[in-house]
């Protein structure tokens, strides 16, 4: 049973994960689309839809609580002002994975993850 499973390790210590994590967010936010594994985009995908819906709420906890995770403060102003206007009026699902291949060095699974208009 996969009771009480709540994420993916990534084969790495969590200090790399959450960097890695983290980094992939940022260049989804600055770049709406970004080419990744399947499981690295799902769990990437968990992490940008929490943000939006910070970015939703819009009050100042939810700024500094998305600075912990985005420390770029270019991509929160502009999570916060531009990419948070197109959802205002959708409940959840901000992200599309599309599965696109495999990788040709180790024959990963390929994902694109994007962000929808």
């Amino acid at each position: 049973m996969k009771h009480r499973m709540g994420y993916k390790k990534l084969s790495r210590p969590t200090d790399q994960r959450m960097a890695l994590l983290k980094s992939l967010v940022r260049a989804l936010f600055i770049y709406k689309k970004i080419s990744t594994t399947d499981v690295r985009a799902k769990e990437a995908r968990r992490m940008a839809e929490k943000l939006i819906t910070l970015g939703k709420k819009g009050d100042l906890s939810a700024r500094r609580a998305a600075l912990r995770v985005v420390t770029d403060k270019k991509v929160v102003k502009d999570l916060f002002g531009n990419i948070v206007k197109k959802y205002e009026n959708r409940k959840g699902g901000f992200t599309r994975i599309t599965k696109v291949g495999f990788r040709r060095g180790d024959a990963a699974k390929l994902s694109v993850l994007e962000l929808l208009d």
